[in-house]
């Protein structure tokens, strides 16, 4: 039996299958991977989003190695250094308000969720629009946020106050306000709904409807945020500003952290007693998250990944046309969809036996997720992967090199 087939038979004998995995991995350096049998991957997942500055970054692991010997937990009943330069540093990076720290991405969605109701509170209005495709997290509130029904399916009913429309379509949003509805909940990119982009000009009728309604405009930055899409936020694409948005993923650099970062408009709508997270703002967590910070600063990722996306982005579209089972390609910096003719799952499956990591999403969308420093010759590396597992899924000959 193989180390792999060992802890498949462990998970099988005691971890709930909310997962199938399909590697066992025990090591990471940048954009590689290691499986238990010691074969290496090029990771174009990053752990779904996660790993911004690549696996192990030397400066992620030296903050949380001296965070963990100064002061590991102590619990939102007293003040702590890392959150404080935390939230300083992200309040400067946008918005200019408040933070709340949480642990994921559902919680930090829930925060958006509860802020809204709390702020609409007086005039009574609770009602959120979201959007048709959508994805916002796994717990009750964000699932019943979330636009597909395939997620809901088993749950219901699901709790009250969310109107789901198309997305992209301004007037269907115009419909669905009423005099209940308390704001918009919108992703700058659906991730898990295919990797489609918001249209700049629809997130900006979106800020431009809430300010002549007077409701909330809330972003969902969970997957998109933090240079993921050559700007530091995806909704900065538009130009626009929304009243708060939420983080998670990337923050803390593979340490669980997410956050609700709020303008000064809605900054102090959670008093004492209203919200609160135990592990939220850990010091641990907090140390990981400046780090994670100050790699994306002082080595101009953000940057980087809007001119090395765009190139690798025309990479993939030469791709269409002359694989004629390639659609097309959508996405933004390093958040890049390839869509097939036909499910995809079995293609990435493909591309991991030749050594490139990918997520098959929507059925028949190839989604690359690279670490934003991701190496130019690593980006060649996995374009030729991909070039040559297409070629044996058309049953067509790689051109010879001259």
């Amino acid at each position: 039996m193989t180390k792999t087939e060992s802890l498949a038979a462990q998970y099988a004998q005691h971890i709930i299958p909310t997962y199938s995995p399909s590697l066992a991995l025990v090591k990471g350096r940048g954009s590689r991977v290691w499986d238990a049998e010691g074969k290496v991957y090029l990771d174009f997942t990053s752990g779904i989003a996660v790993l911004n500055v690549g696996h192990c970054h030397p400066r992620i692991v030296e903050a949380v190695r001296k965070q963990t010997t100064e002061l590991m937990h102590a619990s939102n009943l007293f003040y702590t250094e890392p959150q404080a330069q935390l939230a300083a540093r992200l309040n400067t990076l946008a918005l200019g308000g408040k933070c709340f720290f949480c642990n994921s991405g559902a919680e930090a969605n829930e925060a958006l969720i509860k802020l809204a109701r709390l702020y609409g509170k007086s005039r009574n209005r609770f009602e959120i629009i979201t959007f048709q495709n959508s994805f916002h997290g796994r717990t009750l509130a964000a699932l019943a946020a979330t636009g597909q029904t395939k997620y809901r399916n088993g749950f219901e009913p699901m709790p009250e106050g969310f109107v789901h429309v198309p997305f992209n379509d301004l007037d269907a949003v115009r419909a669905a306000i009423t005099e209940k509805t308390a704001a918009i909940l919108v992703e700058a990119i659906q991730g898990e709904g295919g990797v489609i982009p918001a249209d700049p000009n629809f997130l900006r009728g979106l800020r431009a409807l809430c300010d002549a309604q007077d409701i909330l405009l809330l972003m969902d930055e969970v997957q998109c945020g933090l240079g993921r899409t050559g700007h530091w936020f995806g909704y900065q694409s538009s130009g626009i500003a929304p009243d708060a948005f939420s983080l998670a993923k990337s923050l803390g650099g593979g340490l669980p952290i997410g956050a609700l970062v709020a303008s000064p408009k809605v900054a102090d709508t959670f008093q004492p007693g209203k919200h609160a997270s135990t592990f939220g703002g850990n010091p641990v967590t907090c140390a990981a998250a400046l780090a994670v910070l100050s790699v994306l600063e002082d080595e101009q990722l953000v940057s980087r990944t809007a001119k090395l996306g765009a190139q690798f982005r025309a990479r993939l579209e030469t791709l269409v046309g002359r694989f004629p089972r390639v659609k097309s390609v959508r996405g933004l910096g390093f958040m890049l969809g390839l869509v097939l003719e036909e499910p995809a799952k079995p293609f990435v499956e493909a591309l991991r036996e030749k050594g490139l990591l990918a997520i098959a999403t929507a059925e028949t969308v190839v989604r690359f997720l690279p670490p934003l420093n991701v190496k130019e010759t690593e980006l060649e590396e996995a374009f030729e992967i991909l070039e040559e597992a297409l070629s044996e899924l058309h049953g067509m000959p790689l051109p010879e090199e001259t």
